[in-house]
């Protein structure tokens, strides 16, 4: 309950108001989710992804090789 209270003051009773009633909708009484639901509220909505233009992808997947950074490396400190 404290912490429900808590997040009235920091986020607001609106944004609470709302969070309680989703967490409600989904047949839910915790406050850790009302709280996530808050949380979740406050992200800023993902920007739409880019297309890439043809002449920039890839012609060659990259392989997984860590070995490539031993290559760098001089001899002498290669293990």
């Amino acid at each position: 309950m404290i912490k429900i209270l808590t997040a009235a003051t920091v986020h607001g009773l609106d944004a609470l108001e709302l969070a309680a009633a989703e967490a409600l909708a989904q047949a839910v009484t915790s406050a850790d989710v009302v709280l996530n639901i808050l949380a979740r509220q406050r992200l800023a909505p993902m920007e739409p992804s880019i297309a890439t233009p043809e002449h920039l992808q890839l012609m060659i997947d990259p392989a997984a090789d860590a070995g490539r950074y031993d290559r760098l490396l001089p001899a002498s400190r290669a293990a």
